[in-house]
């Protein structure tokens, strides 16, 4: 299959704006419950519809006070939480731009967005932030105005905003038409300079609309309680943006968690319950990984073993039976699946809260095998891909025909297009207008009306899309054999202790490997061995820990041909950070900054082979 098209499932509205919808749903149903805000005491409290319309007002006038204008560009530099969802939509109230940025960009990314894209006032969350960009005040003549949300930001715009009559403030949004930018928001950079993509009020309409009708399980959540979903991904992202609209749009309690990592996430999970959520592989991996901890400290390391093997079983099973081939789990397999249930099962469900039926996962690939063991846990888990050319999602996996293993299906109003070089061609009603002020970089990426996006992929017949790599990180050896590395770095960070992996090989005689450690993995590894903690140095060098994952590069091996396999490995004493600048924000390998900053133990490898 070279191309598959899926037919909208909606239109976009001939007139109007993002905004709308708080407005038109406050008057409809004012005492909905539209989001959820966590107080000082850790405490859940509903916000209303109407609420909600009225702190958008309120902001809105005072934006319009303080001197904010249609079509202006207003930065906001904050962690997910809920304000940036309040002053995004007061934005969209008065036809101004946001331009989200990550909260730990340097002063440098920070004059850079900025100065390109004309920001004139910014909304950050601390002091840090604060001082971020005052460190780069003097190279941004064009910024007349910053607030802090730490700092009582919502309290002075209400209060500046007093005096502003809310009819001028309809007259702006009754201005906007779909085809007005909504933000411009910034690509991650694994290649030089982020790019900023011109994003419209359309594209958010057409993504989010969309996929509501596409996905409808996840908004009819078929328990007592209406459809929930907790947002923990930057909404810095595309991702956490189309999250943020899709539940304001489809009527669907949004609650914000500013922290993206297991720990902090799950005590808000079981306070929140959410019935949906939207997240990274990373996230399931972490609470599969201490799941599996915990059994082993417990001494149930072989039940919880079974507990997977029963679990892969039968939601293979299940899928066979989906797509017509095969009659679904026999008796003996329902019947352990019944008793994994009440002792393994059933706990993780709980942990995540317990009203959790659906999640989606997006950002990069996913073990099938982790996915059919949520599933059979009572967690049912799609893939999805997208960019943020795209305001997000491409494709998503049907919730009733969910292809393990397989970025699903181009989402309604969507066509996806294999080139004759395997790269994925996409046009739909999503796709962005352009670069901010780079002509050449749109011209590249759009093509007689097609999005090249840089990846590589396969699709089914029945319309199915399987990552396999990306253009940009094909290795050609000294040899000639070209390969992605992306299957072999996937398959050995799925070993417990290792968190990262990058294949290299360009313009050499074989493939080599760089990992780097799970420091949680290995202390629960080194008290199940009954060892001390070694010290860094020691441990990378521990001949028993590198037989460990020498394991995990052998079986990683079995995918590839011989010619494309990895030969020798080094561990690397500490993990690829943000901070060292080789990872990006929605932590995606900086692969040119990492070859630079270890150029010595490759090289090093080589010369030991």
């Amino acid at each position: 299959m070279r191309e598959f098209t899926a037919p909208p499932l909606t239109t976009v509205p001939q007139a109007g704006g993002l905004a709308d919808s708080v407005f038109e749903r406050a008057e409809k149903d004012p005492g909905q419950v539209a989001l959820a805000r966590k107080d000082s005491d850790g405490v859940w409290r509903d916000v209303t519809a109407a609420r909600f319309r009225d702190e958008v007002l309120a902001v809105a006038k005072g934006l319009l006070a303080e001197g904010v204008r249609f079509g202006d560009r207003v930065a906001i530099m904050s962690r997910t939480r809920y304000e940036w969802t309040l002053f995004d939509y007061a934005l969209w109230t008065v036809g101004a731009q946001s331009v989200p940025v990550h909260p730990t960009a340097s002063s440098e990314q920070v004059v850079w967005m900025f100065s390109d894209a004309d920001v004139t006032a910014a909304v950050v969350e601390s002091e840090d932030h604060a001082m971020t960009v005052g460190a780069a005040i003097g190279q941004l003549p064009l910024l007349k105005r910053l607030w802090q949300l730490d700092a009582g930001a919502e309290e002075q715009l209400r209060a500046a905003g007093e005096r502003i009559d809310s009819e001028v403030v309809h007259r702006h949004r009754m201005a906007l038409t779909p085809d007005t930018v909504a933000t411009i928001t910034y690509t991650s950079g694994t290649d030089g300079r982020p790019k900023g993509c011109v994003l419209t009020h359309s594209h958010f309409m057409s993504e989010c609309d969309n996929v509501s009708a596409f996905c409808r399980p996840l908004f009819s959540s078929g328990l007592k309680r209406p459809p929930s979903t907790l947002l923990f991904l930057p909404l810095t992202h595309v991702y956490g943006r189309m999250v943020q609209v899709a539940a304001l749009r489809a009527g669907v309690r949004l609650g914000h968690q500013p922290e993206l990592n297991a720990e902090a996430l799950l005590p808000d999970l079981r306070t929140f319950r959410p019935t949906y959520v939207l997240a990274v592989p990373h996230l399931f991996e972490r609470i599969f990984d201490g799941s599996r901890r915990a059994a082993e400290l417990e001494g149930q390391a072989d039940a919880f073993g079974k507990a997977v093997d029963v679990a892969v079983r039968y939601a293979e099973a299940v899928e066979r039976r989906a797509f017509g081939e095969g009659p679904g789990p026999g008796a003996k397999l329902r019947m352990q699946h019944q008793l994994m249930d009440r002792l393994v099962y059933a706990r993780l469900r709980e942990a995540l809260g317990g009203r959790l039926r659906y999640a989606v996962s997006g950002g990069s690939s996913m073990d099938r095998r982790l996915a059919l063991f949520y599933d059979a846990a009572g967690v049912r888990i799609f893939e999805g891909y997208g960019l943020t050319e795209t305001t997000s999602t491409v494709t998503t996996n049907p919730p009733e025909q969910t292809r393990f293993g397989t970025v699903g299906r181009p989402i309604p109003g969507t066509t996806v297009r294999i080139a004759d070089d395997g790269e994925i061609l996409v046009r739909g009603g999503q796709v962005f207008a352009g670069y901010l002020r780079d002509p050449a970089a749109t011209a590249q990426a759009l093509r007689d009306g097609w999005l090249a996006t840089g990846d590589l992929g396969e699709l089914s017949e029945d319309g199915y899309l399987t990552l396999t790599g990306r253009k940009k990180d094909v290795l050609v050896t000294s040899g000639g054999k070209s390969l992605s590395p992306t299957v072999l770095e996937d398959r050995v960070r799925s070993h417990p202790l290792v968190a990262q992996c990058v294949v290299v090989g360009n313009d050499r005689p074989f493939v080599a490997a760089l990992v780097t450690l799970d420091p949680d993995a290995v202390a629960h590894w080194l008290a199940m061995h009954e060892r001390q903690a070694p010290s860094p140095t020691d441990l990378v060098n521990d001949a028993e820990l590198e037989r460990e994952i020498r394991r995990a590069v052998v079986g990683a091996n079995t995918q590839v041909s011989r010619a494309e396999s990895i030969r020798t490995f080094r561990i690397l004493g500490h993990r690829f950070t943000e901070e060292q600048g080789l990872l990006t924000p929605s932590l995606k390998l900086r692969r040119r900054a990492i070859e630079k900053a270890y150029e010595h133990e490759i090289d090093a490898l080589y010369r030991a082979a």
